[in-house]
């Protein structure tokens, strides 16, 4: 198993191959998240994870330009702070405190609640802007058995759209995607 640092740097890795290849007529195309569109998918990354830092742990996050100024400078700016937070060795011994989830390593909370997120949202904005959509199969699978057993909390949290039925027989990335409630 990797470290959440090797982790963010290969998912993260992915998802700003995708922002650099979003064509400029493209950061308008609509994204999959209903009343989003391709520029939307990175400013949920880059506008929800700096507070929930913030509020947590006390971190305090590079800000670049906003995401309709530059939404690819947004992204590399947020993404370099959070990688050099989790290269951080230090990271590794402080906490993230809040109210749902109790007391969470930083590192770990960083991995279980934003880098997954940025990996589901990879294919977001690969599907706006008309781009290779396949993901890590082996991390669908790991992540699709981590989230089934969570299946009624996940959906009363409000962030994820009901699951969408595939077939049993279905590939693994499919079937990650219909779970989050994306018709892939």
């Amino acid at each position: 198993m990797t470290n959440a640092a090797d982790e963010h740097r290969t998912v993260a890795g992915l998802f700003t191959e995708r922002v650099r290849g979003v064509r400029p007529e493209a950061w308008d195309h609509p994204a999959p998240v209903e009343g989003w569109v391709a520029r939307d998918v990175v400013r949920h990354l880059v506008e929800w994870f700096p507070g929930f830092l913030k509020a947590g742990a006390g971190v305090d996050l590079p800000q670049g330009p906003s995401v309709d100024e530059d939404p690819v400078k947004a992204w590399t700016v947020h993404s370099d702070g959070v990688q050099s937070l989790l290269d951080d060795p230090g990271t590794s011994h402080r906490t993230l405190s809040n109210p749902h989830i109790g007391e969470v390593p930083l590192d770990q909370a960083v991995d279980r609640f934003y880098t997954a997120d940025v990996f589901m949202h990879t294919w977001d904005l690969a599907r706006a802007s008309g781009q290779d959509e396949r993901l890590d199969p082996d991390r669908c699978g790991r992540m699709l058995e981590g989230m089934l057993p969570l299946d009624e909390v996940l959906r009363a949290s409000g962030q994820y759209g009901p699951r969408v039925e595939v077939p049993d027989t279905a590939d693994v990335q499919t079937r990650l995607l219909a779970f989050i409630g994306r018709h892939p």
